[in-house]
């Protein structure tokens, strides 16, 4: 794998090479374009301090071709000399996508600059000497920002914390223990199995991970080591055999997205190493065969295979990976609980720039059998996924027009052969304020809205809407009982998104538009790569085509089923039988 990091590294940085501005009345010169938006950013993703890495790595790398090569070399100055005239004068950095002067963003940057500036220190190469004098001077001019930012979501501070660990090896500055200290008091917000608060299997739950190791290393916190541990270990029961990580019930952007487990690749080699630990070298393996580049800046896997050579071997052992597996994540935490504790952290619900994430610790089901993956979930708008070989049922998700919008399930019990979800909504009126509460506003010629104390109106007409979804395995494939008694005459819509890849060959389908269609009756086949998935169940019992608040998927096919309360509508899913109960 190392061999496979050196080539990789070499063509990237080919690619970065030709995308620098070397222009020198053009306001990004030494920078790297980003090919998407055409600007040159001072970020950790696709700005030029990871091009900045690939360049160094290969200039250390006595295995690249690259190696101490100066033509590389001037290009990393010009890089360095981009990076300084693009950090504001507080020493913060943009990214570019939002956050401006942003204190997180800025210490992405540093976790990566700073490992890459500890490589290139220990060349010896003299010609090295303006590229290191840079990017120290650069380090150096975060320490304000970084002893006195703040932070939008929950992984920001463990990014701060190893990014502040960075800065005290580097700088010796006390009060950058100090400052990690403070973000640390706050806790860990892991479950018992190991879910991180924002549920972000395809980005920030591997970001958690590997700021934690680089905290716990460089602030001499060994503790920050365990959370860590629990979310690897919960990790291998969300991953699709294809090697696609369970996202779909993601609380950040990576929601229905396609993700590899590459970004997990150091923290399962660190751990797997220094833990002896089988299980973990094994989920190392299977990260290192997704790594198609070293990473972007803050977590670029060569620079830390430089700087720690023994990561570079094979492990000894690696153990086999369960492919049969039925498992209930967070079944036992006590999150209603927890729930019931907010009112009196004294926020009353609001919180800004980001989300309270009270979704954080509800349960989900992982089936697995062969190259056959199910996921059951709570307290987002799908609660039911399906990988069966090549096919790809994403979501399967029900709307009404009780309260527009999705109804979440949030709750779920094991079943001898399957799961029972319950969904409950409820909507109601609210009376006039007492005369005593009014504003004086009120009894003037303009009574805004927005002054009368609505928090005092009392309830009136409250109605329930309350879903069952019993979803049971049977020896062809799964059955989906959906139930909802009353109010009575509700429009209601499920939705089953696919693959935007695949086809349905039968099936009666109204189409609404691309990639969209009413499915009213006839057996339902959607196919892909040699495999499909099979469904009966259509039904268009109103002809609305679509549910207000209730977006669809992007990049994926739609079959829209039309119900109107009460309903008890079975659906089946009937899988090709090739690969059922086989192996990868």
């Amino acid at each position: 794998m190392y061999k496979q990091l050196v080539d990789s590294n070499d063509r990237a940085v080919e690619k970065g090479i030709s995308r620098q501005v070397l222009d020198t009345e053009n306001r990004y010169y030494g920078g790297t374009i980003d090919p998407h938006t055409g600007v040159a950013w001072v970020n950790h993703t696709t700005g030029t301090p990871t091009d900045m890495c690939y360049w160094g790595a290969a200039l250390a790398n006595p295995d690249s071709k690259y190696y101490r090569n100066m033509e590389i070399l001037d290009r990393l100055r010009l890089a360095t000399e981009f990076v300084l005239r693009f950090q504001h004068e507080d020493g913060s950095i943009s990214p570019g996508w939002t956050n401006y002067h942003s204190p997180p963003d800025t210490a992405f940057v540093v976790v990566g600059y700073a490992q890459l500036y500890q490589l290139l220190a220990k060349q010896e190469w003299a010609p090295l000497q303006p590229v290191l004098d840079n990017m120290l001077l650069f380090l150096e001019r975060t320490l304000p920002v970084m002893l006195t930012g703040g932070v939008h979501t929950p992984n920001h501070r463990w990014v701060l914390c190893a990014a502040l660990g960075f800065l005290h090896e580097l700088f010796g500055v006390e009060e950058a223990v100090q400052r990690a200290s403070q973000w640390l008091a706050e806790g860990m917000d892991i479950t018992p199995d190991g879910e991180w608060t924002e549920r972000s299997n395809g980005i920030y739950s591997a970001v958690s991970d590997i700021m934690l190791i680089h905290a716990a290393r460089l602030l001499n916190r060994p503790e920050l080591l365990d959370p860590v541990r629990q979310n690897l270990h919960m990790m291998v029961y969300l991953v699709h055999p294809s090697g696609e990580v369970v996202t779909d019930y993601s609380g950040r952007q990576d929601l229905g997205s396609v993700h590899d487990l590459s970004p997990y690749y150091l923290p399962y080699a660190i751990l797997a190493r220094s833990d002896k630990d089988t299980v973990l070298a094994g989920m190392a393996e299977w990260a290192g065969r997704a790594l198609a580049d070293p990473g972007v800046c803050s977590a670029n896997v060569l620079v830390r295979l430089l700087l720690e050579p023994e990561l570079q071997q094979p492990f000894e052992s690696a153990a086999g990976l369960p492919e049969q597996y039925e498992k209930i994540l967070n079944g036992d935490f006590l999150r209603h609980s927890y729930l019931q504790e907010m009112e009196s952290a004294g926020h009353q619900g609001r919180i800004f720039h980001s989300r309270l994430h009270t979704d954080f610790g509800a349960p989900v089901a992982r089936i697995r059998d062969g190259d056959t993956s199910v996921t059951l979930i709570t307290e987002t708008p799908s609660f039911f996924a399906l990988r069966h070989g090549a096919a790809r049922l994403l979501a399967v998700q029900l709307a009404s027009y009780f309260y527009p919008g999705f109804v979440p399930m949030q709750e779920m019990t094991r079943l001898p052969e399957g799961y029972l979800l319950k969904g409950e909504q409820k909507k109601g009126y609210y009376g006039p304020v007492e005369g005593a509460l009014l504003p004086p506003s009120a009894g003037t010629a303009l009574s805004p809205w927005y002054l009368l104390p609505h928090q005092s109106r009392l309830l009136t007409h409250e109605q329930t809407l309350s879903v069952e979804a019993e979803v049971q395995r049977t020896g062809t494939g799964w059955t989906i009982r959906l139930h909802c008694e009353e109010p009575g005459e509700v429009m209601a819509q499920l939705s089953f998104n696919f693959g935007w890849e695949g086809n349905f060959t039968s099936g009666e389908l109204q189409t609404v538009e691309e990639d969209c269609c009413l499915w009213t009756g006839g057996k339902l086949r959607y196919t892909y790569g040699g495999d499909w998935i099979e469904l009966t169940g259509g039904e268009m019992a109103h002809r609305a085509t679509s549910v207000r608040e209730a977006k669809l998927q992007n990049n994926c096919k739609a079959v829209l089923v039309n119900l109107m309360t009460p309903f008890d509508k079975t659906f089946t899913l009937t899988l090709s039988p090739s690969i059922i109960g086989g192996g990868n």
